[in-house]
């Protein structure tokens, strides 16, 4: 990254094909895939930006939240980078490198003074938080308004995807197949926050002076299997789960195609639901605390439904909405590296004693 804003080279390596047949990621896997992937991709990243190890000015790593021990490789791994060539470390928390591909990309286009605060809808595979973010010099700032009591969205769309033997990742999958459904054939409760969160341990749950609006999706996630086992689908789960197990890679077409439509409504239902909650309690969040625009990202706003739902919806609320592009919607090296420029501007390094923070909060 250079400047803050131009992206010289961005290598990622997935392990989607490791995870695959598991249905969802096996932690001490995603350590040794992180182990056998990180020197080749640095390499590669240094060899398609031209540059030499020597012509980095800081390094930055992400310490949290995640996994352990993929955390500790590339921790490892940094401080041994800036051990050797004698170059300031930067740490950096995971969700505040998805906001900065939002603001990363639209100092690309030129939007440099967007107007605060926004607030952040940070959805994926391990999060659903709301976020309040201004800035404070060349340093950001954020509060927490909001966030998942268990399940995350993205979670949730890989173990429905994982029940309906529509294969690892689940989320595009979903996506993609839930627009041969009918996403009004299944009617799905809206979750109900009825008791205070237990991570508040007692504080009351309105935070500086505003109301929170949290989530919660482990209740669709059991609706849906209720659904399978009272409609009769597992026959057709494993039936398609055979179908497709034969298949090296099986393609969209062929999930399509070892689908019934009872089966293809349930997605489609399933999906707008989730949806719907999220723009719901988005929009309330906003309206709140009288924010300035939206920011919508993580792998969970590469989702079709959504943006197109969130572009209608919140340009009728009055907010402006803006998400990072697809490749950098989903966990990538180019989003921690704009998180950590302005803390190379403030001279905000990281103690040579720190390490992974698996629960790493923000703000």
């Amino acid at each position: 990254m250079r400047s803050g804003e131009q992206v010289v080279s961005n290598v990622v390596a997935s392990q989607f094909a490791t995870h695959q047949p598991y249905g969802g990621i096996v932690p001490e896997l995603a350590s040794r895939e992180h182990l056998r992937a990180i020197l080749p991709v640095v390499r590669q990243a240094l060899s398609e930006a031209g540059k030499s190890y020597a012509a980095v000015d800081a390094l930055a790593v992400t310490q949290g939240p995640g996994l352990a021990g993929s955390l500790l490789v590339g921790i490892s791994y940094a401080k041994a980078l800036t051990f050797a060539l004698e170059k300031p470390l930067i740490a950096v928390n995971h969700l505040e490198g998805h906001i900065h591909a939002v603001l990363l990309e639209e100092r690309q286009k030129g939007h440099r003074e967007l107007a605060l605060p926004v607030l952040a809808l940070v959805v994926s595979g391990g999060h659903t938080h709301l976020y309040l973010v201004e800035r404070q010099g060349e340093l950001w700032s954020y509060r927490n308004v909001g966030h998942t009591r268990d399940d995350a969205a993205g979670e949730a769309f890989d173990k429905v995807a994982k029940l309906l033997a529509l294969g690892f990742p689940g989320g595009p999958t979903i996506d993609r197949l839930s627009g041969h459904g009918d996403g009004r054939a299944v009617k799905f409760a809206p979750s109900q926050m009825k008791h205070p969160d237990r991570k508040t341990r007692g504080r009351q749950v309105e935070v500086g002076g505003g109301r929170r609006f949290d989530f919660s999706y482990s209740g669709i996630k059991t609706a849906v299997l209720r659904y399978v086992e009272t409609h009769q689908l597992l026959p057709s789960i494993e039936a398609r789960r055979q179908a497709v197990a034969s298949l090296a890679g099986p393609r969209i077409e062929d999930y399509l195609a070892n689908c019934d439509q009872p089966t293809l409504d349930l997605i489609a239902s399933f999906q707008q639901a989730v949806v719907e909650d999220l723009i719901e309690k988005t929009l309330a969040a906003a309206r709140e605390y009288q924010v300035a625009g939206l920011f919508v990202t993580g792998g969970v706003a590469a989702n079709n439904q959504l943006r197109e739902r969130f572009d209608r919806e919140a340009a009728s609320a009055g907010f402006p909405v803006y998400f990072p592009s697809r490749p950098l919607s989903t966990d990538n090296a180019a989003m921690i590296a704009a998180a950590a420029y302005p803390k190379l501007l403030a001279r905000q390094f990281a103690p040579v004693e720190f390490s992974a923070d698996a629960s790493m909060a923000l703000g």
